[in-house]
């Protein structure tokens, strides 16, 4: 079987988006991040050494969508129209959710930018946390949807 992404000497390689119309491309990404009680206490009053915890996670979840294309080798580099990270406290974790969504005019879709952006914003609330609680675990970074391009849209089932 012959791959979109491998060529003939089987060599990884960006796939050919030329002949792909040009959609409105939307995603959908969440994740959270489950830490103690004591550091989500510090989260929540703002108390963290580092800073504004939130704030700062969400700028980063957002520069890093800007520059998915960077980082993941194979990912086509965007444009983006629009990036939205909002990161909000959970006390039923404890810890913090994070949802990011990407909306951009292309060839190709923006589900990747989303799940970077939703990553990087839960790894810097990793970063400024760490100090107060190293076992923290990063869980459910996942696409919830997704819109445009050749194959359509795509949901996640309720509950899912």
């Amino acid at each position: 079987m012959k791959l979109s992404h491998v060529d003939a000497a089987g060599r990884a390689r960006m796939v050919d988006v030329s002949d792909k119309p040009i959609t409105v491309r939307t995603a959908v990404a969440e994740g959270s991040i489950r830490m103690s009680a004591e550091a989500y206490r510090l989260v929540a009053d703002q108390a963290v050494a580092k800073g504004d915890v939130l704030a700062v996670s969400e700028v980063a979840g957002t520069l890093a969508a800007k520059r998915t294309g960077e980082l993941i080798p194979l990912c086509h580099p965007l444009g983006l129209d629009h990036v939205e990270v909002d990161a909000s406290l959970d006390e039923t974790l404890p810890g913090v959710r994070v949802r990011a969504s990407a909306r951009a005019v292309g060839r190709t879709g923006v589900e990747m930018e989303a799940l970077t952006a939703v990553s990087v914003a839960l790894l810097t609330v990793y970063d400024m946390v760490k100090a107060v609680d190293r076992g923290m675990e990063l869980e459910r970074v996942r696409l919830l949807e997704k819109t445009g391009g050749t194959h359509g849209d795509w949901r996640r089932a309720a509950g899912d």
